[in-house]
């Protein structure tokens, strides 16, 4: 299982990368100036790592309704469909930039400076992407309880 996480932006899709390990890192978010550009980035990103899933944000309204923004990453999710032929899931990304950003002590210029760049982007793919890894890592086996073993 090799994972690229996406937290999509009309400017700026934040990337980061998970596999069997269960730990998302960030990867430099994709800021090329078309929409071509990033989606080429994109596919870029899944050759080299030879990406098997695909982990989007899903923007749902806080209380739990589809907007306008979720219609937008779905027809960016048909896009990368037609494009990869690989598994999408989509996970609820609320507040994850507001998250990375508390996390960051963020204000003013330097956030600003940082959302530029696409870190804060990256940042909150990476919350989206560790959230899916937690909730499907592979359960071990447990054996039976054996008191001589603890």
């Amino acid at each position: 299982m090799r994972c690229l996480g996406i937290d999509y932006g009309e400017r700026r899709i934040g990337l980061a990368y998970g596999d069997e390990l269960g730990v998302a890192t960030p990867l430099p978010a994709a800021v090329q100036e078309t929409v071509e550009g990033r989606l080429a980035r994109i596919a870029e990103l899944i050759r080299e790592r030879q990406i098997t899933d695909l982990v989007v944000g899903y923007p749902y309204n806080m209380d739990g309704s589809v907007g306008f923004k979720a219609k937008e990453v779905d027809a960016f999710i048909a896009q990368l469909e037609k494009q990869h032929p690989l598994p999408v899931h989509r996970i609820d990304e609320r507040l994850t930039s507001h998250s990375v950003e508390q996390g960051l002590g963020l204000t003013g210029r330097k956030e600003r400076a940082l959302r530029k760049t696409g870190a804060v982007d990256s940042g909150a793919a990476t919350l989206i992407l560790q959230d899916w890894l937690t909730m499907n890592a592979p359960v071990a086996e447990l054996d039976e309880y054996d008191p001589e073993m603890g």
